[in-house]
């Protein structure tokens, strides 16, 4: 969950470690701090985030040509000073920063505290800092001999990055679990949590690998295993532009990211959908038809956003392919003992590519013989590396914490694996799939002429700013979109906020009903219509207010409605894509009417790489 950045070359390493924490802060804004080496370990930090840190040690000495730096997501010890990043370890000659979790780092602080150590801080870090420590200067070894021993003691997830006042120009780094990305520039290495720390200095990267630790010099690259077996580094090029993770003129990247999902989208279509042709070429899904064809099961893992993502495959594949399919949410399928078949394919999807959850689940489940079928966003992302098959959202780096443009790419992907798989099964009808590819291509179309209205969302969104709750409801293939939409408002605004089937909402959340309450109808026209229609009187009549998206021309809904936003009319295998635009744009104007931080809000990370 938090960034780390390291780097060492020629340049002055602070300009570098700290514009890095910037482009990081997604992913952990409790706290934040640098380790510097010159003559000596320089350490700043602080409770905050990274500007905070820049007014802090603004005129202080940061002359420098190796360091790292930290932006924390609080998980040993509540966010302060004491418990941010770097940590240094007894001696004063180490400094360490960690992404993950040690599981058993209270056994191992047993231990050292037996021995004399005392801590300043409430953090596992600390802990697995000094044990590396001690187990250096107890076993006289290098540090990288050190840092091996330990890590064959710890459980848990980690990326640490070290420093050593004894080797100033060296970073000593490993991985599990959590990821690791690793810049290789003309005579300097850059070290991340994902390639934007280093995007104008370097195309060439390294995917670390879980077990792997690398000794990083300005001029030298070594990796090895934990068994001390060296490894040759595979350089990957990148073909993300330093554009694509700046603002471009938007006053936050959520909004950018919303604004953007007319290319986004178009960008995850392009190359493989053809509607003149009738063709939809997708490798991942080709090299392994025959699974798909013969499935008798597909299960789909997945946490947050991409859960409901996977739920509204769930209802498109049964109905056009006729294969069973299950959603599960990864963080409870990984430790369950779930019933899996060899054969049975596995679904995952994750915007990051290195979920936790999802990456440990699939693992299990890739051990029992299931056929592993990845749905990421981050090319070299760990889920795409141990997935025997899958295909890129191509959505482009996404920086606003809630979801937007990542999760219509899903969506874009998944139909189209559907009605490829449809295809090769001959369930669905050359008409009906001909139809089905127009609908998809004209997308990102619809999805423009939407935003084009914006500012009528805009205007909703600050007549209900002020509700304490807000419920939301759909039908069918718009189920899922009023769970995402509910999970937006909650995420963003800090409202409360429950997605329901319509339906069952007299079995329960209908108690809720006043004159306060905002409802949001996903009601756009489809074989529900009549059916959510009834339901929307229901809630007038106990005085609710009523929001209701809905397809143009829908001449029934507007006169029983207090709010309506029009979407272009589509099939309703294909409307979710374009309902669920107007929902982030409502939590979007909600959050910013309160003025919360929509890009960083609280308690929130982009990526959980972490139970």
């Amino acid at each position: 969950m938090c960034g780390i950045v390291g780097y060492t070359g020629p340049k002055e390493a602070y300009p570098i470690v700290i514009t890095g924490l910037k482009r990081l802060e997604y992913r952990g804004y409790d706290s934040t701090g640098v380790a510097l080496l010159d003559n000596g370990l320089k350490v700043y930090k602080k409770k905050g985030r990274v500007s905070e840190l820049e007014q802090t040690i603004f005129g202080k000495d940061l002359h420098s040509h190796c360091g790292i730096g930290h932006t924390r997501w609080a998980t040993h010890g509540e966010p302060s000073d004491r418990n941010a990043h770097p940590h240094v370890s007894a001696s004063g000659k180490l400094a360490m920063i960690h992404n993950g979790i040690i599981e058993n780092y209270a056994q191992l602080k047993q231990e050292l505290t037996n021995k004399g150590y005392t801590f300043t801080s409430e953090t596992d870090t600390e802990v697995l800092l000094n044990f590396i420590e001690d187990i250096r200067e107890n076993n006289q070894c290098d540090l990288e001999e050190a840092v091996r021993v330990a890590l064959k003691r710890v459980t848990g997830a980690y990326v640490i990055l070290l420093l050593d006042t004894d080797n100033p120009d060296t970073i000593i780094a490993a991985r599990k679990g959590s990821p690791l990305v690793i810049g290789v520039g003309n005579g300097e290495h850059f070290l991340g949590s994902d390639a934007s720390p280093m995007l104008e200095y370097t195309k060439d990267v390294v995917y670390v690998n879980d077990y792997e630790l690398a000794i990083v010099k300005p001029d030298e690259l070594i990796l090895k295993n934990l068994g001390n077996e060296k490894i040759t580094p595979f350089i990957t090029k990148l073909d993300i532009e330093l554009a694509a993770i700046e603002k471009g003129g938007y006053d936050h990247f959520m909004l950018k990211e919303i604004f953007e999902q007319p290319s986004t989208i178009h960008d995850c279509l392009r190359g493989r959908l053809d509607a003149d042709a009738g063709t939809i070429t997708m490798s991942g899904i080709q090299n392994n038809i025959e699974h798909f064809k013969e499935a008798n099961r597909i299960i789909m893992v997945a946490c947050g956003t991409s859960w409901h993502a996977a739920l509204l495959a769930e209802y498109i594949i049964e109905e056009l392919c006729r294969i069973p399919v299950e959603v599960e949410y990864a963080s409870e399928f990984r430790y369950r003992n779930p019933v899996i078949n060899k054969g049975d394919i596995i679904v995952a999807i994750s915007q990051s590519g290195e979920t936790a959850d999802t990456l440990v689940a699939i693992e299990r489940a890739k051990e029992n013989g299931a056929i592993i079928f990845g749905i990421v966003n981050v090319v070299g992302s760990s889920i795409a590396r141990i997935s025997d098959g899958g295909a890129y959202t191509h959505a482009g780096p996404e920086i606003g914490v809630a979801s937007t443009k990542a999760f219509t790419g899903q969506l874009a992907v998944l139909t189209m694996m559907a009605l490829k798989i449809a295809k090769e099964k001959k369930t669905i009808s050359e008409e009906r799939y001909r139809k089905l590819l127009l609908e998809l291509e004209a997308v990102p179309e619809k999805v423009d002429a939407i935003l084009k209205n914006a500012g009528d969302v805009k205007k909703i969104a600050e007549k209900y700013k002020s509700a304490g709750d807000a419920l939301f409801l759909g039908r069918g293939y718009n189920f899922p979109i009023a769970l995402e939409g509910a999970l937006k408002l909650k995420e963003i605004s800090y409202i409360h906020a429950e997605g329901y089937p319509a339906a069952e909402m007299k079995h329960g959340p209908i108690a809720l009903v006043d004159e306060n309450l905002p409802v949001i109808f996903i009601a756009t026209q489809d074989s529900y219509h009549e059916k959510i229609v009834s339901n929307i009187q229901e809630i007038k009549a106990r005085k609710g207010k009523v929001i209701a998206v809905i397809t143009e021309g829908d001449d029934i809904i507007p006169g029983m409605a207090d709010d309506v936003f029009y979407v272009p009319p589509a099939d309703e295998i294909i409307a979710p894509m374009l309902s669920t635009i107007p929902l982030q744009l409502l939590s979007y104007y909600v959050g910013i009417a309160k003025g919360v931080d929509v890009d960083k809000p609280r308690n929130l990370a982009k990526s959980v790489t972490v139970e």
